[in-house]
């Protein structure tokens, strides 16, 4: 394993020593060039900021895992119109590619060779050698790329000792964090807390959709943990994430849950959360669900009671969506046309993408065939995998057991959302990698 680490005691003295020649060059432009002074004075305070990420890089991951949870790219692409969500999504993703960097420096690089980013690499060589999709420069392929490969970037990297406790502990409050920090906005009327689509959504600061997927990375921390320590705390945050998650009116997310929280309970064995505990829990849920069937109508303005008491086949619009990228597809069935393809197979000024406010396909299965044909999808799906397996083999059961149910759930969401490339799904691998690092950390204490 190739690793770089800087001595400890000098980890930072290029940072400081680059200040300082910064701050002095700073001075003298003012007295000879003041024109340029501004312009050093910014590059000075981005300095400053790099080397207090340097000195605290876990404080500063746990501050990029927050503002990951709040998508801020819907807020400011409503705010300041929809040129502004494309920027928002690369500064976040640039934030965690500069964040692994300095971590790579203090503590080391690693080469985790089964990770799936690997193949976002080969799609891209193979689609620039086979031809690009009209309409998709090399530019756009390259930035693609990097969006692409940006959320499995943590585990290319060593992090500090609290760095995964710290990143877990705060993927299992992230859903309660962004929901309290919408609610002054919601009081002062800047943002509402519920939006109207097909019934009232909780969106909290940004889209329920996305809010969402951030509820389901919670729902699995909290479940992971519980089967570890059996903590009530953690039962309670489960149970708390749950609502939210159900308030968001997102029908696969909750399935998914849904389905990882039943078959962990049947299927996953813990000392610290023992059966009768879970028969327990069990059958107060069982004894809840005639008072909600009953209230279900009464709910009706909820969207998820909506949808399944009005049509519960509903796809959301999906199925206008997807013909446009099975035909692309089709066209180049094998290789694809290159990383990034899936943005320019529906128009902007398309009726498709005015109905439906979105250009996305909602479904990773059409983007990666659309982008890196049938070879692609399936080097994708074999590396996923061995990713899996490879970490997992070294997790303590329960761990092990309910990540490899993760991963499941996550290939069957992967059918109706963007489950690879959406802002949520840097916070689902960042606990992903966490939780990677907690048990190689574990494993080699013992």
């Amino acid at each position: 394993m190739f690793v770089v680490r800087l001595p400890a005691a000098r980890d930072a003295a290029w940072l400081q020593t680059a200040a300082l020649t910064l701050l002095a060059a700073g001075v003298l432009s003012a007295l000879l060039t003041p024109p340029l002074f501004w312009h050093l004075l910014v590059a000075l305070v981005a300095l400053a900021v790099v080397f207090l990420a340097c000195r605290h890089p876990t404080a500063f991951s746990v501050a990029w895992v927050l503002i990951c949870a709040a998508t801020p790219e819907m807020a400011l692409s409503d705010l300041l119109g929809p040129a502004a969500f494309q920027p928002t999504i690369a500064a976040v993703k640039s934030a965690e590619l500069g964040l692994v960097a300095l971590c790579a420096l203090r503590y080391g690089l690693r080469l985790d060779a089964c990770n799936p980013a690997w193949v976002f690499v080969l799609i891209a060589t193979i689609g620039l050698a086979h031809g690009l999709h009209p309409g998709l420069t090399p530019a756009d392929s390259l930035r693609s790329l990097i969006g692409s490969v940006a959320p499995f970037a943590f585990c290319f990297c060593r992090t500090p000792q609290a760095w995964a406790p710290a990143i877990i502990r705060t993927v299992k409050w992230s859903p309660l964090l962004v929901v309290g920090a919408a609610i002054p906005l919601d009081l002062a009327g800047l943002r509402p807390l519920f939006v109207d689509s097909g019934g009232a959504r909780l969106a909290g600061l940004g889209h329920p959709a996305f809010l969402a997927c951030v509820c389901l990375a919670a729902t699995y921390a909290c479940t992971i943990d519980l089967f570890r320590d059996g903590r009530r705390a953690d039962l309670a945050l489960l149970g708390a994430n749950l609502i939210v998650l159900l308030l968001t009116g997102a029908r696969a997310p909750l399935l998914c849950a849904a389905g990882v929280l039943l078959l962990s309970m049947v299927l996953v064995r813990s000392t610290a959360f023992p059966a009768r505990c879970r028969l327990a829990l069990c059958l107060g849920v069982c004894a809840l669900l005639p008072a909600a069937l009953l209230l279900a109508g009464d709910l009706a303005t909820v969207r998820v009671f909506n949808l399944l008491s009005s049509d519960a086949v509903n796809l959301s619009g999906r199925q206008y969506l997807w013909p446009s990228f099975e035909a692309a597809a089709a066209a180049s069935p094998w290789v694809g046309w290159g990383i990034g393809a899936g943005n320019t197979i529906i128009a902007p000024g398309s009726t498709v993408a005015r109905l439906l406010h979105t250009r996305a396909a909602h479904n990773e299965y059409l983007r990666i065939a659309v982008e890196g044909g049938r070879i692609g999808l399936t080097a994708l799906l074999l590396m996923f995998a061995l990713w899996v397996r490879h970490h997992t083999r070294r997790l303590p059961h329960a761990d092990r057991r309910i990540l490899r149910l993760v991963f499941v759930a996550l290939a069957c969401h992967a059918f109706t959302d963007n489950v690879l490339i959406s802002t949520p799904a840097c916070v689902l691998f960042a606990l992903v990698a966490a939780l990677f690092t907690r048990g190689e950390a574990e494993t080699a204490a013992s």
